[in-house]
């Protein structure tokens, strides 16, 4: 009876060590109770994807999706400012480094096609109830009346003929670029959920009813649900919909800082060696010269611009768009980050206030003077709630916004022409002279104003590594 109880005992205690170890080796392991956990936690152990475990989502590590027409911005070092001679002598970007993180930026300048699709959006939604709203996206075509010039053929027909359907549209304001940005947002975030299969599409949206991405991620927009995620709910509660965790919603479309603005223009990834620019660059390519030096294009022009008084086309032969001052958006050739008509062709608005001295009150890091407006005019895009609207900052993070502040100095309240609604446009245009070609060059509008020689490219942020 000893002998077999003392077996008994040894057997038990085998067990019990075998156990344990067996235990131990899940721990160290990531095994759980409900088998090999490869979705469990390293902080708290559960397997978070289990909906008996607590139904806690597990974030995988995933890349952002590149949006629609943009391209991919390396970041990077740079000395941003005019580091060649100032021939106005105004110095107002004198030269100083700083750091541009990487980023997405359209490939060119937002078209007449793609802009005629947001105000014809608009019409659709808010013609008849808000018909204010739709007349706030037009651009301004009467800015190519000219009593001393036949410019009827481009008031008339620039925008809408679709001879001019990849020329870049001109005539929009600060403000109206910002709203399109917005509207641009929700319209590739609706496709891709409806793409991943989450909603169908709702050809019944209206004023009262449409999708933003603010809206879905708040809650105040259902659309025509197809199938939403499961949910992962202890409760039961069966499916949920797509949260900003899951990397589906795509952040904001907007407009460029000065800084990306300028890095992206320079485009000095052929001019490096062991991490060295080893020569700055005056214009988007190399050699820093405005003709080409190519053997099939020699002594051609890289650019559009004003070669001189009254050569706004050049001569027959070698005439530019068949002799329309401005030419389609793929003119010319891409620089090194595969960007066209980064200078020339049209001016283009960044999202900075004007100031004169931007030296003295800039960051080393992603140097900006002014946090992105946010669709507070027109109302088609993810605006965010106000303080009446019991919205947060921390609110409008969890969405993917941010409110809108103006810098804190001594402009802030000051009246003439630069103040906090005095917005940079960069680039030179079809109309300038070869001096504006330069990145480094600055001039300012007020944000309600429009040109027919501004338009704009969108930018996007990069969540991660590309």
């Amino acid at each position: 009876m000893n002998t077999t109880k003392s077996l008994k005992n040894r057997a038990l205690g085998v067990l019990i060590i075998l156990a344990s170890a067996v235990l131990l080796s899940s721990c160290g392991s990531n095994t759980g109770i409900f088998g090999r956990n490869d979705n469990g936690s390293r902080t708290i152990g559960w397997d978070t994807n289990h909906p008996i475990m607590g139904g806690l989502a597990n974030s995988q590590q995933m890349k952002q999706e590149k949006g629609p027409g943009l391209v991919y911005i390396e970041g990077g070092t740079f000395v941003m400012g005019r580091t060649n001679d100032d021939l106005i002598f105004g110095w107002s970007n004198v030269p100083r480094r700083v750091s541009v993180p990487s980023f997405y930026m359209d490939e060119t300048e937002v078209t007449n096609r793609d802009y005629l699709k947001y105000i014809e959006w608009t019409y659709r939604i808010y013609g008849q109830t808000h018909p204010e709203k739709y007349i706030s996206t037009l651009p301004d075509t009467l800015l190519w009346q000219d009593p001393n010039s036949y410019n009827e053929p481009f008031l008339e027909n620039y925008l809408r003929h679709p001879a001019f359907a990849d020329y870049p549209v001109v005539g929009v304001s600060w403000l109206q670029a910002n709203d399109y940005a917005a509207w641009r947002t929700d319209r590739v975030n609706e496709w891709i959920l409806v793409r991943e299969g989450i909603l169908e599409w709702d050809p019944d949206q209206n004023a009262e009813s449409h999708f933003t991405t603010r809206g879905y991620l708040y809650g105040e927009y259902d659309g025509l649900v197809r199938e939403n995620l499961e949910a992962l709910d202890p409760r039961g509660t069966g499916t949920r919909r797509v949260r900003w965790e899951d990397g589906l919603i795509l952040p904001r479309y907007r407009l460029p800082t000065e800084a990306e603005w300028e890095y992206a223009a320079l485009g000095h990834t052929g001019e490096m060696y062991d991490e060295t620019v080893v020569d700055r660059r005056t214009y988007p390519w190399e050699p820093n010269q405005i003709r080409s030096r190519e053997r099939r294009t020699t002594g051609q022009f890289q650019a559009n611009f004003q070669r001189g008084p009254g050569d706004l086309v050049g001569v027959t032969g070698y005439q530019r768009s068949a002799g329309s001052p401005i030419m389609p958006v793929y003119s010319f050739w891409p620089n090194d980050f595969g960007l066209y008509n980064m200078v020339g062709n049209v001016n283009e608005w960044v999202q900075d206030i004007y100031r004169p001295r931007p030296h003295e009150a800039t960051t080393d890091y992603q140097a900006s003077r002014a946090i992105p407006y946010q669709n507070q005019s027109a109302g088609n895009g993810p605006a965010m709630p106000s303080d009446d609207d019991n919205g947060t900052d921390e609110d409008n993070r969890q969405a993917g916004y941010v409110s809108v502040r103006q810098p804190n100095d001594f402009y802030a309240n000051a009246q003439g022409l630069i103040n906090n609604e005095a917005r940079v446009y960069k680039g030179g245009s079809w109309k300038d002279r070869i001096h504006w070609l330069t990145p480094g060059t600055r001039r300012y509008l007020d944000q309600s104003k429009s040109a027919n020689d501004i338009g704009f490219r969108c930018a996007m942020d990069l969540m991660g590594t590309p």
